[in-house]
């Protein structure tokens, strides 16, 4: 099978794309079509050994519209200034000022006497009747001129019996002008044979006006709905725009620039302050923070050093590091990302078909009301120019293009959105299935919890400090390759505690490790261990089994036959999955969480995230049984997911969701993929696609409704009763106005926002900061991942009351030196970042500090002299910038 994509002009309407459609599927060997008006193109899956692209393009001509394959992107990198849409709208734009010049002159020359406005004398009365006549139609031929578009695309599908918008706008404004010449004729015959009554009446009946004003307003319609449009693809284009043009690759110890185009896997690549990366690759030197925004959605830079990837299309704030290139050209993340939204674009939502078997029929159905319109009139006895007038606004107010538009331009705005917000949806029915979930399925490891396991307690035995405790732990666990184990080992190095060396280890199957620490024999294991070996827990016994029941892991430490004490460690969970969940939970979905792990783990990480049903012990080939199941029942489910076992259970649900940092083909097997291992963002997906459906039945609604009155009120049904009748010209601005009405709709998706803000911590345990040249990111860029409160540097701390009054509070008490202070610091972007400042401030002798995240600033309380400077330095060393010191 192959798969490719078709450029098509001379669509004006979603008659023309169905008829595009039909005409393709009809190829032999073509298994599916998708036709979208809005970007002129089509994606057809056929049989390449039946039939080949030559066969397809040659369907689409003999339907009358024209076909090329897409280019490639490498082909397509022309100017943006250049490309087909600025084209179309500078021809338009040119139309539209040629119509108009021409308009306001014969609407002077055809109304203007009946508004009071002085006419030229040879334009009055029954002896000026021709020159009167003339005139006009001298003035409309250049607006159907630079208009000939809809007669050359109208008659052509006219001809090939599949009727347009354009078929609607070529006949009207042909009959009013053909009437027109007509009514010339007419004027010669009574002037030729004294007739003045016959004069006076075509005189006064002449309908040139009408079809000048009718191409006018629809150009008007087409030239703002085409601006319009054009906004609807912004997204990709700000994606396609982040990919550089150039890269600076080392080879040889020497630097060479050349373009992007030209990298090859393996090639060494050098990235500098400032600069993109051209395209992903791992860190092999150096350091940096890199804003990746634009990929993930989130904002706030993050740390990458040697062994670290980087993805294309990110921008290293500060650093310089080289990094050898893995993914080039289509094979991107970047390239990536564009192909699913321009995929999505292309695809069709299933409420898209309603609007399809509709356009099939509906432009053949107008002209059969608008002829049969005007014989009723004409046999009622009604004159011909009632009949006519009838006749021609029934057909210029219809508006298939609001139909057509409907779907389209929604889908384009929310997956670009999507985008934006780091959610991609790999289809339009992706897009639209997710608002009908009832039920989400989560799988625990990885996507509730952070799916590596952490230290999460360090409880010391009397007499036993607690860094000393973490020392020796780590000291013993170091030798380890256990998961646990390396918790530990990575506690100890937060906390910058130098290790002794272990000697003598050696690992205990099922119960733990052994050794020895500066000569003191040790153990480090559970239960099993410290019972085997004769260690009384004491009092710490009742707090091991709380650990256990909490879902944490609690190891115990001895040294000699000394107790040291019980480090919990556990899969910790995500700091925003408790928010997403209760999120969920308001929008009325039941949340159902599936792990492997043992039931009194799985209840404790229910209790803690707010769960209403935990499946646990469950093993990775039955994830997609209990989603069958749930599907069996009646619920549309989503699967959310990060691992290789959780592939069948995404492809299983209604909608498969793959958590961004998860495997590759967890993210080949979903139909939405998160690009931040955050599950707010699965809520985010959700409520998107409830408001790009709710925005599709809006557009569909107003298409439905508009022509549902404006063809009755133009086919004269309110003419007897109430007297309302329709004049073709506001038809014809109606119809221009409904389309952009529609476009204009679907574009009020981009105000879309996440409706909650995640707590701080929501930087994943690791606000990226880079200390080293403390660019940071200012608090506010925090778009809703790490919102942090953007109030201004001024705002007073929550400190009490004295303190505001007074900046510093120095006092001698019984011969004690105490002074208060309070430092104002940016760059504090979450819970991570206010503890490395409080343990900078605290680290220097005579200092407490408090530090308010919220605020900005530290309250700082002094036991003996010490300098602003000191205290500023400690914080700019941490990775921040001290603004001022009260």
């Amino acid at each position: 099978m192959n798969k490719q994509k078709f450029n098509v002009t001379g669509m004006t309407c979603s008659a023309c794309s169905a008829h595009v459609e039909k005409a393709v599927q009809k190829v032999p060997g073509v298994s599916q079509v998708t036709v979208n008006l809005l970007q002129n193109s089509m994606q057809v899956s056929w049989d390449d050994t039946v039939s080949s692209a030559d066969t397809i393009i040659a369907a689409v001509v003999d339907a009358g519209y024209g076909a090329s394959l897409a280019a490639t992107k490498k082909a397509a990198a022309v100017s943006k200034n250049e490309n087909t849409a600025a084209q179309e709208i500078r021809s338009m734009k040119l139309r539209l000022k040629v119509s108009f010049l021409f308009l306001i002159p014969l609407m002077y020359v055809s109304m203007g006497h009946m508004m009071g406005l002085p006419l030229p004398e040879f334009f009055h009365g029954n002896a000026n009747a021709i020159t009167f006549a003339f005139t006009q139609l001298l003035l409309v031929l250049p607006i159907m001129y630079i208009n000939r578009k809809y007669y050359i695309n109208g008659f052509k599908a006219l001809f090939h019996r599949s009727p347009t918008m354009d078929s609607l706008i070529a006949v009207g404004s042909s009959a009013a002008v053909i009437y027109g010449i007509a009514a010339i004729y007419a004027i010669g015959w009574g002037l030729g044979h004294g007739d003045e009554a016959l004069v006076s009446r075509y005189s006064m009946d002449l309908y040139f006006e009408s079809a000048g004003t009718i191409l006018t307003l629809i150009t008007l319609g087409k030239f703002l709905e085409a601006r319009s449009k054009g906004r609807t693809s912004d997204a990709i284009a700000k994606l396609m725009d982040l990919a550089p043009k150039t890269a600076t690759r080392l080879r040889d110890g020497v630097e060479e620039e050349v373009p992007v185009e030209e990298v090859l896997a393996g090639d060494v690549l050098v990235v500098r302050t400032g600069q993109s990366i051209p395209v992903d690759g791992v860190v092999l030197e150096g350091s940096a923070a890199v804003d990746e925004s634009a990929i993930t959605g989130e904002s706030l830079p993050v740390e990458k050093a040697a062994g670290d990837r980087v993805t294309g299309g990110t921008v290293s704030r500060s650093g310089y590091f080289t990094f050898q290139a893995l993914r080039v050209g289509e094979d991107t993340t970047l390239a990536q990302i564009v192909r699913l939204v321009e995929d999505a674009n292309s695809s069709k939502a299933p409420i898209a078909k309603l609007a399809d078997r509709i356009s099939g029929v509906f432009v053949p159905v107008v002209m059969t009301i608008a002829l049969a319109a005007a014989l009723i009139w004409l046999a009622m006895g009604y004159s011909l120019e009632h009949a006519l007038s009838t006749g021609i606004a029934v057909l210029v107010v219809s508006c298939p293009c609001a139909l057509g538009l409907a779907t389209p331009t929604a889908i384009m705005v929310g997956t670009g959105k999507g985008a934006e917000l780091g959610i991609l949806y790999k289809t339009a029915e992706s897009l639209e299935n997710i608002h009908k979930i009832d039920t989400v399925v989560l799988d625990k490891t990885g996507t509730v919890t952070q799916g590596k396991p952490a230290v999460t307690d360090i409880l010391p035995a009397p007499g036993v400090d607690g860094k000393e405790l973490l020392r020796l732990a780590a000291a013993i666990e170091k030798p380890s390759e256990h998961p646990l184990a390396a918790a530990v080992v990575a506690k100890a190095a937060e906390e910058n505690l130098t290790l002794p060396q272990a000697e003598n280890f050696s690992a205990v199957a099922g119960q733990g490790v052994l050794g020895t620490v500066e000569g003191q024999a040790m153990l480090a294991g559970n239960l099993k261990m410290m019972e085997a070996n004769g260690i009384s827990l004491e009092s710490l016994a009742g707090k091991g089994e709380a650990f256990a029941e909490e879902g944490k892991t609690p190891l115990f430490f001895t040294s000699g036959s000394k107790l040291l004490g019980i480090i919990a460690v556990a899969d910790v969970v995500k700091p925003t999955s408790q928010k997403a969940i209760e999120e969920l939970k308001k929008t009325g979905i039941h949340v159902v969480m599936l792990t492997g792990d043992n039931a009194r783990t799985a209840e404790a990480i229910r209790r803690q995230v707010g769960v209403e049903q935990v499946i646990a012990e469950v093993l990775p080939q039955d994830k997609e049984a209990h989603v069958r199941r749930l599907q069996e029942e009646g619920h549309k489910v989503a699967m959310v997911g990060d691992g290789v076992n959780d592939a069948p259970a995404l492809t299983r649900a209604d909608v498969g969701v793959a958590i961004g940092a998860g495997t590759d083909i967890a993210i080949e097997s979903a139909d939405v993929v998160l690009m931040r291992s955050d599950l707010l963002d699965c809520v985010t997906a959700i409520r998107l696609g409830k408001a790009v459906i709710r925005n599709i039945k809006e557009n569909l609604f107003w298409a439905f409704f508009y022509n549902s009155i404006g063809i009755p009120l133009a086919a004269g049904v309110f003419y007897l009763s109430l007297g309302l009748k329709l004049n073709p010209m506001f038809g014809a601005a109606a119809m221009s106005m409904s389309s952009v009405c529609v476009v204009s709709n679907a574009l009020r998706l981009k105000l879309f926002k996440a409706p909650w803000a995640a707590p701080a911590a929501a930087c994943g345990g690791a606000c990226p900061v880079d200390s080293a040249s403390r660019e940071k990111a200012p608090a506010a860029a925090c778009n809703g991942s790490c919102p942090v409160d953007s109030a201004p540097q001024e705002t007073v701390c929550a400190v009490s009351e004295e303190i505001k009054q007074s900046s510093s509070n120095e006092q001698l008490q019984g011969g004690t030196f105490t002074m208060e202070k309070k430092m104002i610091i940016e760059g504090m972007a979450c819970g991570h970042c206010s503890a490395r400042v409080e343990k900078a401030l605290n680290a220097i002798d005579g200092v407490s500090a408090t530090v308010d995240l919220a605020a900005k600033c530290a309250t700082i309380t002094l036991t003996k002299e010490v300098s602003d400077q000191v205290l500023t330095d400690a914080v700019t060393e941490a990775g921040y910038d001290v603004i001022s010191i009260q």
